[in-house]
């Protein structure tokens, strides 16, 4: 079976624990579970919080539904972009043999028989798909964060209390930053895809790839020139 023979492998097997322990890791980091500094993506949901209470004192509201327009048509790109590199990797099934050949070319390439590579690349399929679905829902949740601003009163509509325009504000600030949620974890899968590219010249480069995109993502959350911008006088 394809999952025994990538599992004969203890490098294979360390180098794809070490993916996924750092995966899981970062994603808890990113949400303040394992430390206790500021990431971007809390601090923009603050600002996520306060563009939902700016727009419950606008009348006119084309300017959140045009932000809200940018924001699923990002989502929708990179949707489809799964989908697409999913049907690659299908086609990279069919070409195995071809691609085998040229992996053994390279000096670092730890030769692979054909079912270990096909293992590789179903995994390759399952983290894009997992990445599709987080971007498919999370454009479903804009949607339904769109519908909820619609249903916000304006704040100083007649008959309207303060607190039913505060309840009404904070289901449309939770909606969006579910969504939000979503999106970063498909983009995370992406990002952590391009790292698991490695894996295909061997597990030594696996894990050195691994490594590399996870510096990479935790300078841009916690000490990134964005992250000090969004901060910048916010006490």
């Amino acid at each position: 079976m394809l999952i025994d023979s990538l599992f004969r492998s203890p490098p294979d097997i360390a180098a794809l624990a070490f993916f996924l322990v750092g995966w899981t890791l970062f994603s808890h980091a990113t949400q303040g579970r394992i430390v206790s500094r500021e990431t971007l993506t809390s601090a923009m949901n603050r600002q996520r919080e306060a563009w939902m209470r700016t727009m419950a004192r606008r009348d006119m509201r084309m300017v959140d539904t045009s932000i809200m327009g940018g924001l699923q048509q990002g989502t929708a790109f990179f949707a489809s972009s799964c989908l697409l590199a999913i049907g690659g990797c299908f086609a990279l099934l069919g070409a195995t043999d071809a691609v085998l050949d040229v992996l053994g070319e390279l000096p670092a390439t730890d030769a692979d028989a054909r079912p270990v590579f096909e293992a590789k690349v179903l995994g390759l399929v399952a983290v894009l798909c997992y990445a599709f679905f987080k971007f498919g829902w999370s454009y479903r949740l804009f949607n339904y964060c769109s519908i909820l601003i619609g249903a916000v009163p304006v704040a100083r509509e007649d008959g309207q209390t303060d607190a039913e325009i505060d309840a009404s504000v904070a289901r449309a600030a939770q909606m969006n930053m579910l969504a939000g949620k979503h999106f970063n974890a498909g983009l995370r899968a992406i990002f952590f895809s391009i790292g698991y590219l490695g894996w295909f010249v061997g597990p030594w480069v696996f894990i050195a790839t691994t490594t590399f995109i996870l510096g990479v993502l935790i300078r841009r959350q916690f000490f990134s020139a964005a992250r000090r911008a969004v901060l910048e006088g916010g006490g």
